[in-house]
């Protein structure tokens, strides 16, 4: 099932086609009894693109947990900046305004991201709003602050650090200097920066480290919880990382993790 985030019409839509079209589609964790914790997973891709195994494996890898998973089809290049982010933040409206339906809880409300899908979750982490009650459309009255992120050998920054084909595809090929601050996550965390979980490896010849790292600083700067693993060794685009010993660990602490923030 793949729904449709805006049913209305997509804002600065180029087309009708697919790609023109942002979804989401639930994975909706079995029944314990009570509202389950969401999360809505971003595929990576360097904004080309929407890597497979980066998205229905990975809900079904959060329904194991009893969470419930929402893979959201963002749009990439041709389109930039801002329609990632605000594809992003409709897919976690939608959720929180479905709640009941969906027998998910609002204030349990996750992303999780992959390399460019890292900076759309990284992104609607650090620009988000409460809703506007008096909206026309119903579901823009909820936040769009996710409760938490868990970002995956993410892109962050677009300074000396940039992943630069997902810098050009999201920014265009010469940005101006003060969106690039914008768009570069680790300058925008503040004291209400969402609890974060990051995982990368230390030899991403992709994505370098540094992305995880200077988000993680920024976070314990401004004393927001969080959780880093860089393990030695690993190619970039890994997902579950089922056949890579060592770096196959991080869906462990990532679940344990999630379990201690109530998910």
């Amino acid at each position: 099932m793949s729904l449709l985030l805006w049913p209305d019409g997509t804002p600065n839509a180029l087309g009708n086609e697919p790609e023109d079209l942002p979804t989401l589609v639930p994975y909706l964790a079995e029944g314990n009894g009570g509202p389950n914790a969401a999360v809505i997973v971003c595929p990576g891709g360097g904004y080309a693109r929407r890597a497979q195994h980066e998205g229905e494996p990975v809900a079904l890898w959060l329904n194991s947990l009893g969470i419930s998973a929402f893979v959201v089809h963002y749009r990439v290049a041709p389109y930039r900046h801002p329609n990632p982010l605000m594809d992003a933040q409709r897919a976690i409206r939608t959720v929180r305004s479905r709640a009941s339906e969906w027998k998910v809880d609002p204030g349990r409300v996750g992303i999780l991201g992959f390399s460019a899908g890292g900076h759309v979750a990284s992104s609607a982490g650090t620009h988000y709003d409460a809703g506007r009650p008096d909206a026309e459309d119903p579901v823009e009255r909820f936040s769009s602050r996710p409760d938490l992120l868990v970002l995956c050998y993410p892109v962050i920054s677009f300074g000396a650090h940039a992943h630069q084909g997902s810098r050009s595809n999201l920014l265009g090929e010469h940005p101006d200097g003060a969106l690039v601050e914008l768009m570069s996550s680790e300058l925008q965390v503040t004291e209400d920066t969402p609890p974060t979980f990051l995982w990368h490896t230390a030899d991403d010849a992709s994505v370098p480290v540094e992305n995880s790292l200077l988000f993680a600083s920024a976070l314990s700067r401004n004393k927001v919880p969080f959780e880093l693993h860089v393990f030695e060794s690993g190619r970039h685009g890994l997902g579950l990382a089922g056949e890579q010993p060592g770096v196959r660990a991080w869906t462990e602490v990532c679940a344990s993790w999630l379990q201690q923030r109530g998910f």
